[in-house]
């Protein structure tokens, strides 16, 4: 007897990466992927290997989803899924230096491109602080539009363009000019070198190393900055960092070298963040000068814009949206991510986000995730961990958790960093559960302000607990629970649910990168099966015979 056909349904997924949604869609058996976006090469060539699309169905910018030639040949879509990037809304990752998020198109350009495809359902995921008043867009010439149609609420903001204590005469009068912006704005090479020295004032030691490594190219700087023409502020301060500098390479002078610089480096954070409003369009209603130099702005929440715009008229969406946890949906860490969930109206009057069901007691861990590769070597080479290395019968005792990703008999990406002797010893010196701070003064030297370092630095991990959220483990350093080692990235996607037959592809970093950028396939197959729930009650409605014609 025939197996009963089974309706499927065609997905296009935006800032794909490495691909984690479509591969926990996929892994329901009732998705197709007719196209993915997604900017990085290293990311489009593990989603490429892993997911087995024609290259043709690969995208490099999302605003290609906005074309009328893409939608013709992408034809019927049924859900456009998508994580733009967060670090725009990530209270851990925002860029301070910079007023505007370049991530804050990308979201826009997600709504978008669901208006223009027009699919029945969308599912966006971010980092669950989304849901928070704090992630704004500032209002630029091209909302108006869509403010009034969508009715979207705006309140008075400020973006903090320099301190109080060095504002000047006639500064607004040329952070409203494009042009002086410009005209005083250093080379980018020329902030980022003295940018980092600024940054070491409080470290004397590794303050003096910096100032060796980029000699030759400070040296270059002063003399620019002290000959520079004119005699307004800006060129003043400029001539005091310029001599400050002289006075150091000449006579080895480092008292006040960091105070001299700091007005034009403020300065220069002020006319890149003015700049930034000029590039973006953000309507400036007024500059005050009462308490540093402020821009008054309008904005909008980031949750309100999404929301208004998809959820509204008769043709618009059913929205649900929360934070879902991935441990309570059996994934061996306590991630937590905003997902938005939208279904045609004409399909569903009210739809839910699935529910998890695993409770605290029950969490799978890191021990459920890893423990059976504990015994494996690791290599340090990416070309190595590319080939793989053959692995034997699972050893007894691993857990039902460890046994499904554990589904290749060759175990690829188990990199890891090489360990230097400073590693080694900072990795012999923490216990599970404890982190950088945890280790003795002698040990975090070379940190220019340990006291704000990250308590996910340096981290061990607990064999017996979800582990946290993972991220770029390489670059938070996270060490194995019994291992005197960096975690690998074959552990890391195990962490996050991959099975060891997806490879990841690319360079090291970029491999780590990847897994912590990814939404966990196991939580991504529960949402594809909620969202089939959905779907398949308007196909129930359609005939049989439309259906296999």
């Amino acid at each position: 007897m025939s197996e009963p056909l089974v309706k499927k349904y065609n997905i296009v997924d935006l800032f794909a990466g490495a691909g984690g949604l479509s591969y926990g869609f996929l892994q329901t058996g009732r998705f197709t992927i007719k196209a993915a976006f997604e900017m990085n090469p290293n990311a489009q060539q593990t989603y490429l290997h892993n997911h087995k699309i024609d290259k043709s169905c690969m995208y490099g910018d999302v605003s290609d989803a906005l074309l009328e030639e893409t939608r013709e040949k992408l034809g019927q879509i049924d859900v456009v899924i998508g994580g733009p990037p967060c670090q725009g809304f990530s209270n851990a990752n925002r860029q301070k230096n910079h007023a505007i998020s370049l991530n804050n198109s990308l979201v826009k350009k997600y709504v978008k491109a669901v208006l223009h495809l027009n699919p029945k359902a969308f599912l966006m995921e971010n980092v669950s602080m989304l849901q928070s008043e704090i992630h704004r867009f500032y209002v630029s010439d091209e909302d108006e539009d869509d403010i009034r149609k969508y009715k979207i609420s705006t309140a008075d903001s400020q973006i903090q363009l320099l301190e109080d204590g060095f504002v000047f005469d006639g500064i607004i009068d040329i952070v409203s000019d494009l042009n002086m912006i410009i005209n005083y704005l250093w080379e980018d090479n020329d902030y980022l070198v003295l940018n980092i020295i600024f940054r070491n004032r409080n470290n004397t030691e590794k303050l003096k190393a910096t100032l060796k490594k980029y000699q030759h190219k400070l040296v270059d700087f002063a003399d620019k900055l002290t000959n520079g023409e004119g005699n307004d502020y800006i060129i003043q301060q400029e001539r005091v960092a310029g001599k400050a500098l002289q006075q150091y390479f000449n006579k080895g002078i480092l008292n006040g070298l960091c105070e001299a610089i700091k007005p034009s480096i403020l300065i220069q954070r002020m006319l890149s963040k003015a700049k930034e409003i000029k590039d973006n369009a953000i309507k400036v209603e007024r500059f005050s000068v009462e308490q540093g130099l402020v821009a008054c702005v309008k904005s909008m929440s980031v949750l309100d814009y999404i929301t208004s715009i998809l959820g509204a008229g008769c043709n618009g969406y059913t929205i649900d949206k929360g934070v879902l946890s991935a441990a309570t949906f059996g994934v061996p860490q306590k991630r937590m991510r905003y997902v938005i969930l939208g279904v045609k109206k004409g399909i569903a009057d009210n739809i839910e986000l699935p529910k998890g069901t695993v409770k605290e007691d029950q969490f799978k861990t890191v021990h459920d995730a890893i423990w059976d590769l504990e015994n494996i070597n690791v290599t340090t080479k990416v070309a190595d961990g590319m080939k793989g290395v053959a692995i034997t019968k699972a050893p007894k005792g691993i857990s039902s958790l460890g046994l499904a990703l554990r589904d290749s008999n060759i175990l690829f990406n188990h990199i890891s960093t090489e360990t230097t002797e400073i590693a080694l010893k900072r990795f012999m010196a923490i216990k599970q559960g404890q982190n950088f701070h945890n280790l003795p003064d002698y040990l975090k030297e070379s940190y220019s302000d340990s006291k704000r370092t990250q308590n996910t630095i340096y981290l061990r991990l607990i064999y017996n607990q979800p582990s946290g959220t993972v991220v770029n483990v390489r670059k938070s350093m996270w060490i194995h629970p019994t291992l005197h080692r960096a975690l690998s990235i074959r552990e890391a996607a195990r962490l996050q649910t991959f099975p060891d037959s997806f490879v990841f592809c690319g360079n090291k970093d970029s491999q780590y990168q990847q897994v912590g950028n990814a939404v966990p396939p196991m939580l991504a197959r529960v949402i594809g099966e909620c969202l089939c729930g959905y779907l398949d009650k308007e196909s129930a409605e359609i005939p049989f015979s439309a259906l296999t014609s």
